[in-house]
């Protein structure tokens, strides 16, 4: 592909292209803020772009109705050429005619995981593997199937495929069906945006713990940087462990599993008799915090990074919502643009650059 037709495509496509991600998952902050549209767009772009792209899920997508609140969803809409790695059910209800190029040997609630090429541009229903070490799986099938760039689709509680262990970045999208005024899903949306991002730790720091997110588990060390707890302990269970350590001076906690509230309130106990006390976790996914939480544990001098960072590839804004309280589409755009300078931001069904795709 030249240089200049690179760079043509939308503001997020260009973004996606030019950073080099060969991975990216499409999260939505809560049903109904344009996961799927921004999911079309992209599929679109890389049809236009003649990008060869794979699609996949966490779970199910593409059903006719939002399961939550059963209101009308957009379909996902594949387009010719395109690889789908979608659960064997799925395809008795495909609306485009379909090949089969291979499997995975990964069962679903709905059948095996296969890899099929769609031959038409239509819709689809997406349900793919729930389980981490199965979506690296089905993501290697895809690229050695010839895919430059695949997309997993992601919601609310499955925020794992977003993990930088997966994924190479993240298109967020957030939307008036957050609920509030635009202040307030901007504001909700920079929350988000905080506990996605937090930033990844030093190359020093990074040697001490890479370890513990090998195993997995728990490393703790002492300002002299010696080891002095390291343990493949699950980390729900790692609260009473941790207050219960024997070390007058410990400088740095590794936690590589989830982060919840009870192991939350223990490190900003530690942090209370270690000031100073240095907490790496996996990567943001991993917390099940709030974002007022991470500011008031820094405020107290106290240092939380992720032994790898995600790169946040653009926010997509949907301004419509199903339930009521829908959005000036120009207004909620050039708030976001304004709350977000760092950031790609976009409403994709504004854009005009894929005129043209449908003849």
């Amino acid at each position: 592909m030249s240089e200049a037709f690179a760079m043509t495509g939308s503001a997020l496509w260009r973004e996606i292209r030019a950073a080099g991600m060969t991975t990216l998952a499409v999260l939505g902050m809560t049903k109904n803020t344009g996961k799927t549209v921004c999911l079309n767009h992209l599929l679109a772009q890389a049809h236009v772009q003649g990008v060869s792209v794979g699609i996949t899920s966490i779970g199910r997508d593409g059903e006719d109705r939002d399961q939550v609140f059963m209101i009308p969803k957009p379909p996902v809409l594949v387009w010719p050429g395109s690889l789908v790695a979608t659960a064997r059910d799925t395809l008795l209800r495909a609306k485009v005619r379909w090949k089969q190029i291979g499997t995975t040997g990964i069962d679903s609630p709905m059948g095996e995981i296969l890899i099929v090429r769609a031959l038409d541009h239509g819709e689809m229903e997406i349900a793919g593997a729930s389980r981490s070490s199965d979506q690296h799986k089905v993501i290697a099938i895809l690229k050695g199937c010839g895919c430059a760039l695949v997309l997993l689709d992601g919601a609310l509680g499955r925020s794992h495929h977003a993990s930088p262990a997966i994924a190479d970045g993240v298109v967020l999208a957030t939307g008036a069906a957050i609920g509030g005024g635009i202040p307030d899903v901007i504001r909700k949306t920079r929350d988000r945006l905080a506990i996605l991002g937090i930033p990844s730790v030093d190359e020093t720091l990074a040697t001490r713990c890479r370890a513990v997110f090998t195993h997995g588990g728990i490393g703790v060390w002492n300002r002299a940087g010696e080891a002095v707890f390291d343990a493949s302990i699950p980390t729900l269970n790692a609260a009473s462990t941790l207050l219960g350590l024997d070390e007058p001076a410990i400088a740095t906690i590794a936690v590589s599993g989830a982060v919840g509230r009870a192991l939350w309130h223990a490190l900003n106990t530690l942090l209370a008799r270690h000031p100073g006390l240095s907490v790496v976790v996996a990567d943001g996914t991993k917390l099940f915090i709030d974002a007022t939480d991470v500011a008031t544990f820094t405020a107290k001098g106290g240092c939380l990074a992720a032994f790898r960072g995600i790169r946040i590839a653009g926010i997509t804004l949907n301004p419509f919502s199903p339930l009521g309280g829908s959005f000036d589409a120009g207004d909620f755009l050039d708030a976001g643009r304004r709350a977000f300078p760092d950031h790609v931001v976009a409403d994709v069904m504004r854009e005009e650059y894929t005129e043209g795709v449908l003849e």
